[in-house]
């Protein structure tokens, strides 16, 4: 029998225990009829199902639904909008924010002719403005679910077949949801490191270090990428001592290595200290701080660090533990990754993955697309995403932003290039606002003139790098940007002279 059925036969039993009021009654029937339109029956066939209310799964889902196909998305959290929503890129921004402001009033605001008698942390007031910001775009997704019709089942979903989707609800009911295209969007997870237990309270992951009771005297954070410098940037700003220690020579590995000498140049003079091509060796956690035994990543002498917290931010890695891909047969690569063509399929007909789970990078934002993109395939359309042109974006201050290539990249493609630069302390509106710490480069191609990449570092460089996206998505020259007119005063107009530097001469320096 249906699950539907079988409700409405347990609703008639108890409704003979209801008293006889009309508003009990009425009270009972839109409760049960909220219940049945949250879940699919066994019996009702969708044309697509997404297992994960991420980024990348509630994206497709939400386009499938708009393409005309019957959807359903399955989520465990039971709220939508998967790590980056509620425990990564949103409230990691709202405390960004709130900490930037803060700094500013403590070290800025007096040069500006804003004066205070004293500034205090409100700590709870921080953190239940960054809950309610959370709260707030969950709900929307939700709405946005319900106006395009697309029916949302909370509870966590594995394969019994290629069809179909055993899940175990949030209610205690298990159902099955059965499709004609399956998706995975399971994201990822954090990536832990040996002998060290995250306990989320002195040993935290970055869900941990967005919900700390207190600003921690002493911060460690194991892994110098995006996620370990933005939190470290927050708890700094709010009075942290903070020690980044890195097994790399170098932080974000990925980034331009002229724009990240740069960044880390302005990282310390916030007094962010860095341990590079180090190693931690041993986790002590037996007193009442945490104390990381650390030794050269080549070897050799040991120390003691002390801490209050410690964060691991080594990564992520892919989410699929208890999918039951191996009883479907879904191939995977060494690290977990699920393999897929050009078209988002596995191996397995009807069953395609997105986002996380598969190879490229781990961004909400790439998530998005490969999610419109596979839906659009399964709905006989083309899609196509750029993995080389999905730009980057580290949301310290000031951001660092990228799209493209860097120009090491350039070097061993051997293609013969020319660099344009122009520094912020060159541009009237960075001047106007004294906040002038940054510079463009642009990279590109010497015979044709062909943007190849572009590397930004600026306060607002999260926003100034899309004209630079839209340019390299169309083959765009520097010459192309640098003959479009820019608004006077505007950060913007640093790209502009940068173009002009690339393949001519700059104005302003």
């Amino acid at each position: 029998m249906a699950l539907a059925s079988l409700v409405r036969r347990k609703a008639y039993l108890l409704s003979r225990n209801l008293s006889n009021s009309p508003a009990d009654a009425l009270k009972y029937s839109f409760s049960l009829s909220n219940f049945s339109r949250g879940f699919a029956s066994g019996s009702e066939e969708n044309d697509v199902v997404v297992i994960g209310g991420g980024p990348g799964g509630y994206v497709a889902a939400i386009k499938a639904a708009q393409l005309g196909l019957k959807t359903t998305c399955i989520e465990k959290r039971g709220t939508l909008g998967g790590t980056c929503l509620n425990v990564g890129c949103i409230p990691s921004k709202a405390l960004l924010h709130s900490s930037h402001m803060y700094h500013e009033a403590t070290h800025s605001f007096a040069g500006h002719g804003v004066k205070f008698s004293s500034v205090e942390i409100d700590l709870p007031a921080m953190m239940a403005q960054k809950d309610k910001a959370v709260s707030n775009l969950t709900r929307g997704i939700e709405g946005l679910f319900k106006k395009n019709k697309v029916n949302y089942v909370k509870g966590y979903g594995k394969f019994i077949s290629p069809s179909e989707v055993s899940v175990d609800t949030i209610e205690g009911v298990r159902t099955v949801v059965k499709g004609k295209n399956i998706i995975i969007a399971t994201g990822s997870d954090v990536k832990s490191l040996p002998g060290i237990t995250i306990d989320e309270k002195r040993i935290v992951s970055s869900t941990g270090a967005l919900a700390l009771q207190e600003v921690p005297k002493k911060l460690i954070v194991i892994g110098a990428g995006y996620i370990g410098l933005e939190m470290g940037s927050v708890w700094g700003r709010l009075g942290s001592e903070v020690t980044v220690v890195e097994f790399a020579p170098d932080i974000v590995p990925s980034m331009d290595a002229e724009i990240r000498k740069q960044f880390q140049r302005s990282l310390e003079k916030q007094k962010m200290k860095f341990m590079l091509k180090t190693k931690v060796v041993g986790v002590d956690t037996s007193g009442n701080g945490v104390k990381l035994t650390v030794e050269p990543a080549a070897g050799g002498d040991q120390t003691t660090l002390e801490a209050d917290v410690v964060l691991v931010s080594a990564g992520r890695s892919p989410f699929t533990a208890g999918l039951g891909l191996d009883k479907i047969g879904v191939e995977t690569d060494k690290i977990g990754r699920i393999l897929v063509n050009d078209r988002f399929a596995t191996n397995v007909a009807g069953v395609y993955a997105i986002g996380d789970v598969i190879p490229g990078p781990m961004l909400a934002h790439k998530a998005e697309e490969d999610g419109v993109a596979c839906v659009e395939f399964i709905a006989g359309k083309h899609g196509h995403v750029d993995y080389d042109k999905v730009p980057g974006v580290v949301y310290t201050h000031p951001e660092v932003a990228s799209v493209g290539k860097t120009e090491e990249q350039v070097k061993a493609l051997g293609v013969d290039y020319r660099v344009g630069k122009f520094p912020f302390l060159a541009n009237s509106r960075a001047k106007a606002i004294d906040d002038a710490e940054g510079i463009v480069k642009i990279l590109a191609d010497k015979e044709t003139d062909k943007i190849l990449g572009v590397h930004i570092m600026a306060p607002n460089a999260g926003e100034l790098i899309h004209e630079a996206v839209l340019a390299i998505n169309y083959d765009a020259s520097s010459e192309d940007i640098a003959r479009v007119c820019h608004a006077h005063p505007t950060m913007s107009e640093a790209l502009k002279e940068a173009a002009m530097a690339t393949y001519d001469k700059p104005i302003h320096i």
